[in-house]
């Protein structure tokens, strides 16, 4: 039988209250019970004026606002108060009533201005949180993968400017220079004189949001874009994270996330990479912190027909490489990027049968480039084929690549609305924090735990 139900009940007048409304298992009730966000008001306090003034907003509600934001993906703070107002869980979880006023969207931003700008405080409530997940057992930060993704920043890729700028030195470059002019020493070279000119680049500026930078990947749309660059255990906690402008190389930043982990969390045993930070100063890096470096496979640059550089066998006793044909390319030089240069003899080689296979050098020369610190790049390989290395990769994909895909699917990180260094870092910190706070939250929820 057709049945049309009535709108009469629109006005019907009941005795309810709030809490009778929010389902026994809304993840705001999981939250609340995982943690206590009373340690806010410790973080904060040396920004606000005890005894003077109007009375401000409490600043828990003001950071459980944007929690909201974070943990349920939605856009922007704008549209955050527009679900607080008729979303019944979330007005629980602040602490408002049925018809409490919900602070104007722009408080957040007057307040971030006003007292959060330039403090770290969204980096020290990420690790409160990361510290009570830990002390309740679910942290374990005895291997770390790291890895970076892009977000789309709030840029027209169409307008920048193009600028000639500094290029970085590299955190390890004073080191490498050492070592580099030590080696030509040992060599029977002179030294390198100190640079007395800067090393310059071109790179685009985006004139709407100069911090991002130019992404350029494959054949994959060109924009401008933020690199979150983030550490993970093996169950998927996010362990730190940092972030720079797209344009800025995974390698480089690969020290400086490595002791935060260190600093915040803990050295671990052991650090998946993916193929992007297989570097001969990052594979150095772990080894002379005696952390287990678990690095990939990467395939051979050499050109389709030619021998593969592992098809010449490095002798390190008389310092030279032996070719296919068992002739001897010698030490030469050692090049300013520290890369020690062996060159075969012309006379030997015009004459050899697999002189085609070998290079194409107008002179008939083949030179081999290896790396002052090449050895520890042969170290990461001998230890991919073990099989702890083997089954800690394996797991890349259950970790952090799920960590970037959660992020994006189910918290908003696929593209951002803020602009600025600064603003991304807090987008990070937050949804990452956000990110904790769930897997603690249901991991948690009416159990012991592990």
């Amino acid at each position: 039988m057709l049945s049309k139900r009535t709108d009469n009940n629109r006005n019907q007048l009941e005795i309810v209250a709030l809490d009778e409304l929010v389902p026994e298992d809304h993840l705001v009730r999981k939250i609340e019970q995982a943690i206590d966000f009373n340690f806010i008001y410790d973080l904060v306090k040396d920004t606000y004026c005890l005894d003077n003034g109007r009375p401000s907003i409490d600043p828990v509600v003001l950071i459980k606002m944007v929690f909201v934001q974070y943990l349920f993906g939605i856009r922007s703070m704008r549209q955050t108060i527009k679900e607080i107002e008729t979303n019944v869980a979330y007005r629980w979880f602040l602490g408002y009533g049925f018809t409490e006023k919900i602070p104007h969207f722009s408080t957040f931003g007057k307040n971030y201005v006003r007292r959060f700008q330039g403090t770290d405080l969204f980096e020290q409530i990420f690790y409160r949180i990361l510290e009570e997940a830990m002390n309740k057992g679910l942290v374990d930060p005895s291997v770390a993968f790291i890895d970076s993704t892009h977000v789309k920043a709030s840029a027209n890729k169409k307008k920048y400017d193009k600028k000639i700028v500094r290029a970085e030195t590299k955190s390890y470059q004073a080191q490498l220079e050492l070592e580099i002019n030590q080696d030509r020493e040992n060599h029977g070279k002179k030294p390198y004189p100190p640079k007395e000119k800067e090393e310059t680049k071109e790179i685009k500026v985006s004139k709407t949001d100069p911090d991002s930078g130019y992404y350029v990947k494959d054949e994959r749309e060109k924009m401008f874009a933020y690199s979150f660059h983030t550490a993970c255990d093996a169950k998927g906690f996010v362990l730190a994270t940092k972030v720079t402008g797209a344009n800025i190389h995974d390698s480089q930043v690969f020290g400086q996330l490595l002791e935060q982990v260190i600093e915040k969390v803990g050295k671990p045993t052991a650090v998946a990479v993916d193929a992007g930070y297989k570097t001969p100063a990052n594979a150095k890096s772990l080894l002379d912190k005696e952390i287990r470096p678990v690095m990939p496979y990467t395939r051979p640059r050499t050109k389709d027909g030619f021998f593969k550089k592992y098809e010449y066998v490095y002798d390190e006793h008389y310092d030279c490489y032996i070719c296919p044909n068992n002739q001897i390319l010698e030490y030469r030089t050692t090049t300013r990027e520290g890369y020690r240069q062996y060159a075969s003899n012309p006379e030997i080689c015009k004459t050899c049968p697999f002189l085609e296979k070998c290079t194409q050098n107008k002179d008939q020369i083949k030179f081999i480039h290896r790396h002052i610190w090449e050895h520890y790049v042969e170290e990461a390989d001998h230890l991919r084929h073990t099989e702890i290395n083997k089954n800690i990769y394996e797991k890349r994909k259950e970790t952090i690549e799920r960590v970037f895909a959660d992020g994006k699917e189910k918290h908003g990180m696929r593209w951002t609305t803020l602009r600025g260094l600064e603003k991304l870092s807090m987008q990070a910190m937050l949804t990452f924090a956000a990110m904790n706070l769930k897997k603690m939250a249901n991991w948690t929820w009416k159990r012991p735990c592990p």
